[in-house]
């Protein structure tokens, strides 16, 4: 099996903002988690990728993708209805995201290389790229985890602050009910500017971009080009511009909500840990050890729940092993559980749904209020 400790090497990154931290040898608890993982595929003989129930999902997911968008499209149903059919379509292509590209672009849909990388291009698809996604994702968040200013998927703008080590202005007192909101603008902003944005700065992050190949131009151009064609195009054949558009931002305001939340679920919420980068520019733990403080599972007795968000409510699960289709994820959760509580250490679960959005709630309340003598480091909570 491969190693749990799948993200990129610090030594990899170099930064002119954030000089990315270097974690503590492998410990204990990553041997016998590895070890023990290991076990688990060997006695049971199932394979870590290329796993039958995965092809099955990705099949089922993508004829409700395709069929919602042609019933959204072609079918003549009342203005009601048209509004249901964009809110199914719209966590239609959330599942594809989050069920579907996530493992592909890990490489945990297959152990071939080329399948991962077509089955990624379902990110394209929906019009974002998975070649600057890999980098953003893979890199920089799975290694540096809620390190502030080098995990570049905590950085949300001037408008938030997710992070104790972030900026304060005032008008983030209100953030707790605002952001919910902004949440919806992710997928088109993603789509439509982002991209882009990145391309031009040369950056994600502290990280510099790797250049771009022609076939990567050319699939991160077509996925945009067809998204456009998709959402914009055809529907403007039927439907006036005014109808398109309001369908358009409501299907990617429901799509937007459900990708931003799972993830703010696992990594803002108020018991998991924020990180500034240390001095001497080596953090406190080993990278396995850091994955179990910054990130947090919940609603892990929910099967329709993991079905749609891909596992990603096992979110340190994946973390560790995110080169393992998420199809094991239940199975592996009790290895981290078992290994975790054997070397003293906390797996951070929240066990509902309901308890997760109320912790990110508090936590975005939290960071919003004037952080005047607050400690800087660790979990923080409101209580």
């Amino acid at each position: 099996m491969a190693s749990s400790q799948q993200a990129a090497h610090p030594s990899a990154i170099g930064s002119e903002r954030v000089k990315p931290p270097k974690f503590h040898t492998e410990s204990q608890f990553a041997r016998d988690l590895h070890a023990r993982a290991q076990a688990y595929f060997a006695q049971t003989g199932l394979p870590e990728r290329d796993v039958p129930a995965m092809r099955k999902k990705t099949v089922q997911i993508w004829v409700w993708f395709l069929g919602n968008w042609a019933a959204l499209v072609f079918l003549p149903v009342p203005w009601w209805a048209k509004l249901l059919l964009a809110l199914t379509h719209g966590v239609a292509i959330s599942a594809i995201g989050m069920a579907v590209m996530h493992d592909a672009n890990h490489g945990a849909y297959s152990k071939h290389p080329a399948v991962n990388r077509w089955v990624g291009y379902s990110i394209d698809c929906m019009g974002a790229s998975s070649f600057i996604w890999r980098t953003k994702h893979n890199t920089l968040h799975h290694t540096w985890t809620n390190v502030e200013g080098v995990d570049d998927d905590l950085e949300l703008g001037v408008l938030s602050r997710m992070s104790p080590h972030q900026r304060w202005l005032p008008f983030h007192r209100a953030q707790h009910l605002y952001m919910w909101g902004l949440y919806g603008l992710l997928v088109p902003k993603w789509a439509l500017f982002d991209d882009f944005y990145n391309i031009a700065l040369g950056r994600v992050g502290p990280l510099p971009l790797p250049k771009l190949s022609g076939r990567d131009w050319t699939v991160m151009l077509s996925g945009k080009a067809l998204h456009l064609v998709l959402y914009f195009v055809i529907p403007l054949q039927f439907f006036s511009w005014p109808a398109v558009l309001a369908i358009y931002l409501l299907t990617h305001a429901v799509a937007g909500v459900v990708l931003a939340v799972t993830f703010q679920l696992a990594h803002c919420v108020d018991n998991a840990s924020f990180v500034p980068v240390p001095e001497g520019g080596r953090l406190a733990d080993d990278w396995a050890t850091h994955q179990l403080r910054t990130t947090v599972d919940f609603a892990p007795a929910s099967k329709p729940l993991s079905w749609l968000l891909g596992g990603l409510n096992f979110q340190v699960v994946h973390h560790l092993f995110p080169k393992v289709c998420h199809i094991h994820y239940p199975a592996l959760a009790k290895i981290v559980e078992q290994t975790a509580g054997e070397h003293g250490l906390t797996y951070l679960v929240q066990p509902t749904l309901g308890g997760a959005l109320a912790s990110h709630y508090r936590w975005l309340k939290f960071m919003g209020e004037r952080p005047d003598q607050r400690p800087a480091t660790g979990a923080l909570s409101p209580a």
